[in-house]
């Protein structure tokens, strides 16, 4: 048996052309460009002078060069600090965004604000907190009799990026957990109260299992973001030579593209990112078949 529309006459030619700017754009801007890619990752080129073959010594440099493991390690720390940040406070936010109280959709609006907001102008106001000399929260430190702290130094810039990301994060998280949440059927809260379950039981045995598909759906996308993390690291940590304080994978591979020219590296590093990426959502769905509860 056969399901759907076929085209028929002209509506197959129309059909085609319509799709043809498409497969175009999807053939060579994206399929092109990782098969370029891929093949850059093996040589040497500065874009001046002709690639030349290379083999793996971009691959092999990857683990020689400090700077791209420094990059690599801050990457790693970030990630470990903010997939787990931006999941569990964008579902507590939700949780209580969930419930039927005065004004709930402008405190919606004001936690989704950060998340569609321009990265640069949001970095220019944690510009402003973060300031060792004029920064709002020395300031409030300096009045608590307590000495200013330079925030985004080498020492604890991860942890102020960190903050930044995750702010600008939840209000994303929160949406996709308002959408489990308002899928789970109230019938089980009201079977669970006549049996004398209190709100504490009821998170943990109805809530946090049933939304487990959401906590999935949002870890994968936290991954992926903390991997490709960059515009508030540039534009917070960049330093007046170029480098940054708290130097990230992609951060590396701009410096090493568009500051060093070395785009067979940068390549390499691309590459890398892409093979930890995906390492890590084949671990992840091998997680999810033992994890993850659906109705």
């Amino acid at each position: 048996m056969e399901y759907g529309l076929r085209p028929l006459g002209r509506e197959r030619f129309w059909l085609w052309a319509l799709l043809t700017p498409t497969l175009i754009g999807l053939i060579f801007g994206a399929l092109g460009s990782v098969v370029a890619t891929i093949l850059l990752s093996f040589t040497k080129w500065d874009l001046l002078t002709p690639p030349t073959w290379a083999g793996l010594v971009n691959y092999v440099d990857l683990f020689k060069d400090q700077k791209m493991l420094l990059s690599l390690t801050n990457t790693i720390k970030f990630t470990a600090m903010y997939v787990p940040g931006v999941v569990i406070v964008s579902l507590l936010i939700a949780v209580v965004m969930n419930r039927k109280m005065r004004g709930v959709g402008l405190f919606r609006t004001a936690y989704f604000l950060p998340a569609v907001t321009s990265a640069v102008a949001t970095a220019l106001v944690w510009n402003m907190i973060y300031g060792k000399d004029t920064g709002i929260l020395n300031f409030l430190l300096e009045r608590l009799g307590m000495q200013p702290v330079c925030w985004l130094c080498t020492e604890n810039a991860l942890y102020a990026v960190v903050l930044v990301n995750i702010w600008g994060a939840i209000g994303e998280g929160m949406i996709i957990f308002l959408a489990g949440l308002t899928a789970i059927p109230r019938e089980y809260y009201e079977a669970s109260e006549i049996d004398g379950a209190n709100g504490f039981h009821q998170f943990f045995r109805i809530t946090l299992p049933l939304v487990t598909p959401s906590i999935f759906f949002q870890t994968l996308i936290a991954t992926i973001n903390a991997f490709q993390a960059y515009d508030y690291i540039y534009m917070l940590t960049r330093r007046g030579q170029g480098d940054s304080s708290v130097p990230v994978v992609v951060f590396s591979i701009y410096r090493n593209a568009w500051n060093f020219f070395n785009y067979g590296g940068a390549s390499a590093q691309a590459i890398e990112l892409t093979v930890i990426v995906a390492a890590l959502m084949a671990f992840y769905f091998w997680l999810e078949r033992r994890f993850v509860v659906y109705e």
